[in-house]
This record gives C-alpha cells, structure tokens and sequence, in this order.
C-alpha cells in the first residue's frame, strides 16, 4: 500500500505498472506518489491508469495535474481512451532538471533506489544512471531467455556471472533429487502456490518453471540485496525480515522452501539473534496450508531444532541427507502440516 514508505521492491524492476479505480492521490505531496511508481518502473516500461481522475466528470483539475506531473517527468502519452491512460517511461534519466508546478528535481547520487526496506518515501526522482547495467524494457532478452541468462545487473557484482551460473546448476541438481529421492510433489496437482523464504537468485524458482506452479521470492533485507535480479530474470518477488509476520492471509501457500533458516533470524554483524527461531516456525505454519509441505535446509544442529519445534506444532517430519553432488554439511528437513483440530474444551 502506497502510504510513506517505499514499496517493497527494487528500482526499475517493473516492466508494467496499472492501477484501475485505486484512487490513489498521484500528484499529492509534490507528487510523491508518481515518483514511486517512477522508481519502480523499468526505462521505457509502461505505467496505465483506468478510472478516475482519466477524463472523469468533476476531475478536470486532477485529470490536468496528472498529466503536467506526467509530462515533467518526460512520460509519452500513447493513448488516452475513455478513462484509461497509457503512459511510457523514458529510456534514461528523466528531461530533470526543468521548471515544473511541482518542484521535481533528480534525487543525490548517493542516494540508492534499491534501498526499499521500511525507507521513507522521497520527494526526488531516482536516478536510473544510478543503477549498473542494461535493465530496459525491450533491452533485455526476451522471455523465456531472460530466466536462464545471467542478468546485467547480476554481473555487476564480484564473480557474478560464475556465481549466477554455480546457483542455476545447484538448483537443478537439487529439485531434481527432490522429486526423485525425497517424493516431493513439486509438478503435481497439490502444490500450486509456493513461497522461496531465502530466495537469492531465484534459482529454486527457475529450476521448477516447468511445473505448474507460481513462487514468492523473499529477500531478506540483512541479506545481499539481489530482488532486482530475480526480476530481472522474469520472477516475482519481495523484501522481508522473517522477524516480522509476513503479510498474507493465513494457509495461502502448498509449499515453503528455506535454505539456512537460522540466518534469517540473526543480525549479520553481531551473530545475535534478533528473534526467536520459535516465533519464525509459528508464522511458517499461519502460512502454510493443513497438509502442505515445509523443505528446510541447515546445518544437522539447526535441523535438529527445527525438529522438535516442528513436532511442537504438529508437523509429521523426515530428515534426509543432501543430494550427493552438494559440498557442506546440511540436512534436508521435509514437513507435512497436519490437518488437526483442538480437543474438545471440557467445560
């Protein structure tokens, strides 16, 4: 929800943003609100609104704001048809600085867009020369090339292409004995909604593209911030702090998947932990649905935890050895969420 923080999701990410009858104040508050889709938009993506304030009765000035708001920013109108507008981002930095009713000006180079995390909205334009890499829609490969080959922006970073090519391999190898050893039903009709709790490169995701599935990629903030290479690569993802109950109805997910759950709980620098790994396996099961399955990967101290706490709320479990070719000393730990109800209450 657009209120005074960043959405939770990186810069230039967006190849198509629209709002139908959201009634969302875009030229509000020197058009704080148009400059956060602007920042999640991809250079040349494409931003379309329908409904009010397009050529609606009464809203002559808001209809007119919007439009200057839209022009200030260099935005092309391509149509403007009944009450539906269609608008495309520019393919660099925007026409900024300009003299403009609403005082837009191009944020600080140090300012990083990416950084999305409980950051407070700002009243600048992000800087897309800010951000390395080739990230425009119609730049990139087209899907499904775009899944496999290693992003721009997944280049940028130290041995990014080596290590982008390491995890696609890994994540083959692994759903493969997934489905081969472990009998999960990743490709079945039972498991449709699935959730990656610490996503990386999206590799899981990509790995079970062929099955009939859809996937949340988290990213944990106090992790290496790679959400724009998830998207990059055409998935779909968000920031969280697993310290935090995520926001979703309750059962809405066939399956969770977590590599390393005890980092998700541990400040990076101190080694503490910021939460209770208790409290992080309660959320798991608000989320997951009565006999769905939790995949977790850990060391065999962590995944002994795990077990008992899993028992504690009802989960049926089994511990395996990882796939052969792994390196490391982690256990798979696979769980099934029983469809249990509370005894009678004896009056």
């Amino acid at each position: 929800m657009l209120g005074t923080r960043r959405l939770p999701f990186p810069a230039f990410s967006f190849d198509f943003v629209h709002c139908s009858r959201c009634l969302i104040p875009y030229t509000a508050y020197n058009a704080t609100y148009f400059i956060e889709v602007d920042r999640l938009l991809r250079p040349r993506g494409y931003f379309v609104i329908s409904g009010p304030p397009v050529q609606w009765a009464n809203q002559d000035k808001e209809w007119a704001d919007l439009q200057a708001v839209a022009g200030a920013l260099c935005y092309e109108l391509i149509v403007a048809d009944g009450n539906t507008a269609i608008w495309k981002k520019p393919a660099g930095d925007t026409c900024l600085p300009n003299q403009n009713e609403f005082g837009l000006e191009l944020c600080d180079e140090s300012d990083d867009p990416n950084y999305a995390w409980y950051f407070t909205l700002k009243k600048c334009v992000s800087r897309t020369s800010h951000v390395q890499g080739e990230f425009g829609v119609g730049i990139m490969p087209k899907w499904p090339e775009r899944l496999t080959k290693a992003p721009s922006r997944a280049i940028q970073m130290k041995n990014g292409f080596d290590v982008f090519e390491a995890d696609t391999r890994r994540w083959i190898r692994r759903v493969a004995y997934y489905k081969k050893s472990l009998n999960i039903k990743l490709g079945m009709p039972s498991i449709r909604n699935v959730m990656d709790m610490n996503a990386f490169f999206g590799g899981f995701a990509a790995a079970i593209i062929s099955d009939p599935v859809w996937v949340m990629n988290v990213v944990p903030p106090c992790k290496p911030s790679t959400l724009d290479i998830i998207f990059d690569r055409g998935l779909i993802g968000v920031y969280h702090d697993w310290c935090e109950p995520f926001s979703t109805y309750p059962r809405t997910y066939d399956l969770i998947h977590v590599v390393s759950i005890e980092s998700l709980i541990k400040d990076p620098i101190s080694g503490r932990n910021r939460c209770n790994l208790v409290d992080l396996m309660v959320e798991m099961d608000r989320i997951v649905r009565p006999e769905g399955n939790v995949v977790i990967r850990d060391s065999p101290e962590v995944i002994d935890k795990v077990n008992r706490i899993a028992h504690s709320v009802r989960w049926t479990t089994s511990i395996h050895e990882k796939e052969p070719e792994s390196h490391g000393r982690e256990k798979i730990l696979v769980a099934t969420k029983t469809f249990w109800k509370p005894s009678a209450i004896v009056q």
